[in-house]
C-alpha cells in the first residue's frame, strides 16, 4: 500500500492492539527464533536480531518472552520447526497482495490464507505472480510530533536513506535492505522509537482506489487476512485516502 495508506491504517489498528497483543507476541517470539537459528544469539551481530528486540520492546513485550524465544532459537528449548514464507494473490479491484507468515505448520496457514482470499472476493497467485511489481526496501515511519524534519532527514541520510517523504502527520523514510540496520541503530540512538520499522514490499505502482465500498472490502480483507495467528505482514499496491479509511474506521 502506498504511504498514505500505511500510516492510515497504522492509525486505525493502534486502538486494537491490545486486544491482539498475544498474536504480536507470537509473530515476535516466531521472528526471534528463525533470527537466532539463522544468526546466533547474540544481537551485537546479528543485525535481524537486534531489530526484532527493538521492535519487541515498542511492543512491551515481556523479557521472558524474549528470553524464551531466543532459547528456542539455540535449541536450549526444544520447539518445533518455524518456516517464514510469502503468499501472492488478488484481492477486490485487482490489488495484489502479498502476505508474509511465519509458520510451525505449513498447511495450517496456506488453507487459512486460501480461505480467507476466496471469502473476500479474491484469489491466490502462484508464486512470483506479483513480485515484479514490489520492491524489498527498508520502510520506517515517525509521527511528525517526535523530532523536527531537518535533525530526523539529518539522521537518516548519512546512514543511508533513498527517500525521505513530509506528509501531513508523519515522515517516511525508505531505504535499501543493506542500510536498514544501520538506520534503525541510528534513529534507536537518537531516543526515537518509529511507530513502523520493517523490511517491506513497496509496490512499483499502486491502484487508487475512490470508491467507498470498494475501500471497504479490501481494507476488510487486510484485517482478516492480518487477524490470521500466522501473518506478520500484508502490502499491497493500493492507494486509499486517510479521509476515507478514518471514516470507515468510524463506522
Amino acid at each position: 500500500m502506498s504511504g498514505h495508506s500505511k500510516w492510515a491504517t497504522t492509525k486505525r489498528h493502534k486502538a486494537a492492539v491490545d486486544a491482539k497483543r498475544g498474536k504480536l507476541f507470537s509473530i515476535l517470539s516466531k521472528e526471534i527464533t528463525i533470527a537466532v537459528r539463522n544468526g546466533g544469539k547474540d544481537p551485537e551481530f546479528n543485525p535481524r536480531l537486534r531489530t526484532v528486540i527493538q521492535k519487541a520492546k515498542a511492543a512491551n513485550m515481556p523479557t521472558e518472552n524474549v528470553k524464551k524465544a531466543i532459547q528456542k532459537g539455540t535449541g536450549e528449548i526444544p520447539g518445533v520447526t518455524i518456516e517464514e514464507l510469502i503468499y501472492e494473490g488478488y484481492g477486490p479491484a485487482g490489488v495484489g497482495m502479498i502476505v508474509e507468515v511465519t509458520t510451525d505448520n505449513k498447511n495450517r496457514t496456506v488453507s487459512e490464507v486460501r480461505s480467507t482470499f476466496g471469502k473476500c472476493g479474491g484469489n491466490l497467485a502462484g508464486p512470483g505472480a506479483l513480485a515484479f511489481n514490489f520492491q524489498r526496501k527498508g520502510q520506517f515511519m515517525v509521527d511528525r510530533q517526535k523530532i523536527a524534519e531537518d535533525k530526523l532527514m539529518e539522521i537518516v541520510l548519512e546512514w543511508g536513506a533513498e527517500d525521505f517523504k513530509t506528509e501531513e502527520e508523519y515522515f517516511e523514510i525508505l531505504c535499501a535492505v543493506a542500510d536498514y540496520d544501520a538506520i534503525a541503530q541510528a534513529l534507536e540512538k537518537s531516543g526515537i522509537v518509529p511507530d513502523s520499522l520493517e523490511l517491506a514490499y513497496i509496490p512499483n505502482n499502486t491502484i487508487t482506489i475512490s470508491d467507498e465500498d470498494t475501500a471497504r472490502k479490501i481494507l476488510r480483507m487486510v484485517e482478516r487476512l492480518e487477524d490470521l495467528e500466522d501473518v506478520k505482514n500484508v502490502f499491497a499496491n493500493y492507494d486509499i485516502s486517510s479521509e476515507i479509511v478514518e471514516k470507515l474506521a468510524r463506522e
